[in-house]
């Protein structure tokens, strides 16, 4: 085991959905990132027959949100969103992944609310010349409305799921 880094960070990895098949490879996937054994606990998700769903809540070194993301992207049918608080120095974030839409990354404020940089909103304004439409396709995009609308019946059946707090001491 590693020792718990000076500045830390808290967070989520929430499974909206996965085959059931995948759920050690997850679990030995986040292990793998955290430096340390986890116990998911997967309930059945009502919204994709045959998938399960579970949630973990960590607390690691800032960075370790997209070391998650990145350790569980690209696995078929799974969809997922990484949350990563804001800590000394650092801005939160969260990543969403769907098979369909695959990665987004967005910087999260205190609130939990995107912040969206200021060079990439000026190129959407840019890049739809005056198009309210297009800008505002654009700043959805930014946003990630694609990815919300995609995993919203997802997060809605979890309601009521166990989350397992991890904290590591020492």
């Amino acid at each position: 085991m590693s020792v718990m880094p000076r500045t830390v960070t808290r967070g989520v990895v929430f499974v909206h959905g996965a085959p059931a098949p995948l759920c050690p490879h997850i679990q030995w996937a986040i292990e793998a990132v955290l430096d340390q054994r986890v116990a998911l606990d997967w309930i059945a998700q009502p919204v994709a027959p045959r998938m399960v769903r579970t949630e973990l809540a960590w607390t690691a070194a800032p960075g370790t949100g997209a070391e998650l993301a990145s350790a569980l992207r690209g696995w078929d049918g799974l969809r997922y969103e990484v949350t990563e608080d804001a800590s000394v120095g650092c801005d939160g974030a969260r990543w969403s992944y769907t098979p369909r839409l695959g990665i987004h990354h967005t910087m999260t404020s205190v609130s939990g609310d995107a912040v969206v940089q200021e060079d990439r909103l000026r190129e959407a304004i840019l890049r739809t010349r005056g198009d309210a439409e297009a800008l505002q396709d654009e700043i959805d995009l930014l946003l990630g409305v694609p990815w919300d609308e995609e995993l919203e019946p997802f997060r809605w059946a979890g309601d009521g799921a166990p989350v397992r707090w991890l904290h590591k001491v020492g």
